[in-house]
């Protein structure tokens, strides 16, 4: 009989107990930047009093969530805001049409031999691969797994597959790194080696790590498809579960004057927006795209598109309110580097115009947030728990030890070895310190 897994509180707590301990028996120390003969710097470590942490695990948990505290609230606003575009069950709609539509083509021989769903899978992954491989997309993840988790138990698995589909499909192409700014740029800069030289065999890596990822999750997805109770989380999926049972018993909601009164709005706001940037330059590594006309080639064609939209349904025009709120978040980050304070405020507006479209009022958008906000507060509070690990690890000055002593027990390897060595300490690493360019 398996024992039940500790809840991840629990996990986080203890590791938090784990790396006080280690302040006890680790010597302290630090990296100090020097600068060498011949005026370039260099990193020496040494010795520092050390600074055991006892009691502090109870307060490390304050300072974890004012260290996460932008991720934290990038969060808590991203499930606001799908909260909202829930309620109007335009998703559960266009998830429905969606998969009614890819079905039609299973009658393809190549199609059906493959299956629809296996070719979506894999495409999204491949898509989310790119965007980690090329610009380094990570938690810009979290606003396309509130879409695609449903869109998985919609197509008969869990949200483990969902999301593994964005998160999954983004991390191992954030470690195939063709072009990560976040790695290879920081990386091959601090060498001295020509940027993002050596292309050819981060590619050939990029291939294997996404081959093995797809092919894992296509696995792992056709054993929950058959047998959907193997879920570990089949149960936490019950409610995605019964509104994709229910989906197409969704009826297209009728336009509002409300509606064509915040398309109006929102299309005036993007078209002068869009004036501000009439040219943008998307950098993708070494590469660079100039003179664009992006913003106001899309603002046009929002406008075209809300309007055809409205004259069908409302669930269609919060459905382009939401694919275009997701272009413009892609060129925010390739074009004018957006991170979390500028996705979080996008996807508010969103939130706020769909709210306000399908006829509710200041209040009743307000409550929706809170619900969304409420129901991903599990997610938010681990973030800031487990920033506790590191600020007693920071705080007991022992993490640059730690890294000095893993470096020095190398020393006897050989080159290929200490290579190996590397990337599994880098592995372990990042279990606990999740940073691509630290």
């Amino acid at each position: 009989m398996l024992k039940k897994v500790p809840h991840t509180y629990v996990i986080v707590f203890f590791i938090i107990i784990i790396a006080a301990v280690a302040t006890w028996f680790i010597p302290g120390g630090r990296y100090e930047s020097v600068m060498d003969a011949d005026g370039t710097g260099s990193l020496r470590f040494v010795s520092a009093p050390g600074n055991p942490q006892s009691w502090q695990v109870m307060t490390a948990f304050i300072d974890g969530f004012a260290k996460s505290s932008g991720i934290i609230a990038f969060i808590l606003i991203i499930g606001g805001a799908f909260w909202i575009i829930n309620y109007t069950k335009a998703i559960d709609t266009g998830i429905s049409s969606f998969l009614n539509s890819v079905s039609r083509l299973s009658h393809i021989g190549v199609i059906r031999f493959l299956g629809v769903h296996n070719i979506i899978i894999t495409m999204v992954m491949l898509l989310f691969s790119v965007f980690g491989a090329v610009f380094g997309m990570s938690e810009e993840t979290i606003a396309f797994i509130v879409i695609v988790v449903p869109l998985s138990i919609s197509m008969g698995y869990d949200s483990i597959v969902g999301v593994c589909m964005v998160f999954v499909g983004a991390g191992i192409g954030f470690a195939g790194a063709v072009l990560n700014p976040f790695t290879i740029g920081i990386a091959q800069e601090l060498s001295g080696l020509p940027m993002f030289s050596g292309i050819g065999y981060r590619l050939v890596c990029w291939f294997i790590i996404t081959f093995v990822g797809i092919a894992y999750t296509l696995w792992y997805a056709s054993r929950i498809r058959t047998n959907p109770k193997s879920s570990l989380v089949y149960d936490d999926d019950g409610y995605w579960r019964s509104r994709s049972a229910h989906s197409d018993d969704v009826v297209a909601m009728p336009v509002t004057g409300k509606a064509w009164w915040v398309w109006s709005v929102i299309t005036s706001v993007f078209i002068i927006y869009s004036l501000y940037f009439p040219l943008t330059t998307l950098v993708a590594g070494t590469h660079r795209l100039e003179g664009l006309p992006i913003l106001p080639l899309a603002a046009v064609a929002f406008c075209v598109a809300g309007f055809l939209s409205l004259r069908r349904s409302l669930h269609l025009f919060i459905l382009n309110l939401l694919g275009f709120t997701i272009f413009v978040l892609v060129v925010g980050v390739m074009g004018y580097q957006w991170y979390i304070t500028e996705i979080a405020g996008l996807f508010m507006a969103m939130g706020l115009a769909a709210g306000f479209a399908v006829g509710l009022d200041a209040s009743g958008v307000a409550r929706q947030f809170i619900d969304g906000a409420r129901d991903i507060m599990s997610a938010a509070l681990v973030v800031g728990l487990a920033g506790g690990i590191i600020v007693i690890l920071e705080n007991g000055n022992v993490i640059h030890s730690i890294l000095h002593y893993m470096a020095a027990g190398m020393n006897e390897f050989g080159k290929v070895a200490s290579i190996g060595v590397m990337y599994l300490i880098q592995t372990g690493i990042n279990i606990i310190i999740p940073s691509g360019s630290a």
